[in-house]
């Protein structure tokens, strides 16, 4: 019999709610492509271009399943040029919590107001969303 674990929206919010506590004045990390296969693999020749921070909570309490990010601190010195493809989402300790898509619309996990980066300019995230598939 194959696997198919569904949550219920309690489950998942709950789930969801344990992770963005750990994010908590972390950080987001934003990279160029190739993005990885998910947040356990190494990264390998993506270029980090700016780093903005969580706020003290990062997020809210979610709702079935889903947490939008509290306004994140802009990164008002990047540290290199080019596309915002991908994010990863730190710990304050610099643990790797999860992963998602860059973009500067809402169909994408980190919404950006611009993502072609300029080295020292400043970045801005408008939207950081988590979401738990749920049954």
């Amino acid at each position: 019999m194959a696997h198919a674990p569904s949550l219920s929206n309690a489950a998942a919010t709950a789930a969801i709610d344990a992770v963005t506590a750990l994010l908590n004045a972390g950080t987001v990390n934003l990279y160029t492509t190739p993005i990885p296969a998910d947040a356990n693999t190494a990264l390998t020749s993506q270029t980090l271009l700016a780093t903005c921070t969580f706020a003290n909570p990062a997020f809210p309490a979610a709702v079935a399943g889903v947490a939008t990010a509290n306004a994140l601190v802009n990164d008002t010195d990047a540290n290199a040029s080019g596309t915002a493809a991908f994010f990863r989402a730190f710990t304050s300790g610099a643990a790797v919590m999860f992963q998602g898509t860059c973009g500067a619309s809402s169909s994408f996990d980190c919404v950006l107001s611009n993502v072609a980066i300029v080295q020292h300019g400043t970045v801005s995230i408008t939207s950081c969303v988590l979401t738990v598939v749920t049954s």
